[in-house]
């Protein structure tokens, strides 16, 4: 009997916090459907007197009115992730696999190297970017921007993909080649398709903080060309009043690819989570 009130205490405690974790993201889809007065209004009231869905008609323009370009910004952040996701994935693979793979002279130095890099905070490098930038004319381009979420992302995939690389044992890829393949054909066919689960969660992770940043492209996008969804929810904000409702559901269109994304490949996340987890 203390075994099944125990089990139906831990659930309820785990329901509790999962609740708790999830009421600011229902805070935010629930205020995306409510006029902004009544965001407002005090106290508050978690169900809204008058479902509207004005702020996403005149986002996307429905109505013929757009009040914020919420279809150019999504496009643009569409773009901007897909392709820094591709082109991050690309080399972090292959430089993951020369350091699991491969000795050779200050293999420990580049990769520590690469790891500090990482660390430094992506604010800091603001200031910089954006005279380097300003100077190379690249500046509110997505270029730019695809360039500084590629950086931000090469180490942190390196580093990933090196240890799903070291969970394969080095002598299939031996016996392929001993079989007649070349050392690419043996990666291509055998190395690569293994490391699949591992190389998909290091592109989850690299398009999800393309996705979400901010920081960084506050700074060096200024127009519509550019702009992405997180930075485009700054076109809600006036002189004297915000617009709560709108930001709110700029927020659910931010949100909703994310966690679609994020139920499909599930499974292979975590699967390639775990088999990334112990380096030999």
């Amino acid at each position: 009997m203390m075994k099944h009130i125990k089990k139906i205490s831990f659930w309820f405690l785990v329901l509790f916090l999962l609740i708790l974790i999830c009421m600011p993201g229902i805070w935010i889809f629930v205020s995306a459907f409510r006029p902004n007065p009544e965001i407002l209004a005090k106290p508050a009231n978690w169900i809204p007197d008058r479902w509207t869905i004005h702020q996403f008609t005149q986002m996307f323009s429905i109505n013929g009115y757009v009040s914020v370009p919420a279809f150019k910004y999504l496009m643009n952040s569409v773009i901007i992730s897909s392709v820094s996701t591709v082109i991050a994935i690309t080399i972090g693979m292959m430089g993951g696999y020369a350091f699991a793979r491969f000795n050779f002279k200050g293999k420990n130095k580049i990769f520590l190297g690469l790891m500090l890099a990482r660390a430094v905070p992506g604010i800091s490098l603001s200031l910089p970017l954006f005279i380097l930038f300003a100077k190379i004319g690249i500046i509110n381009t997505s270029f730019g921007v695809i360039l500084v979420y590629v950086a931000m992302n090469v180490p942190f995939t390196i580093w990933l993909t090196d240890g799903f690389f070291r969970q394969i044992p080095k002598e299939m890829s031996e016996v392929a080649r001993t079989d007649g393949c070349t050392r690419f054909q043996a990666f291509w066919n055998v190395e690569l398709p293994l490391a699949g689960p591992g190389i998909g969660a290091a592109a989850i992770f690299a398009f999800l903080l393309s996705w979400n940043e901010y920081a960084l492209a506050s700074i060096i996008t200024r127009t519509v060309h550019s702009k992405t969804l997180p930075i485009g929810m700054m076109d809600y904000l006036d002189e004297f009043t915000i617009n709560w409702a709108g930001m709110c559901a700029i927020a659910v269109v931010m949100i909703i690819p994310a966690l679609i994304l994020t139920f499909i490949v599930q499974k292979h996340l975590v699967s390639g989570l775990t088999f990334g987890g112990v380096k030999g």
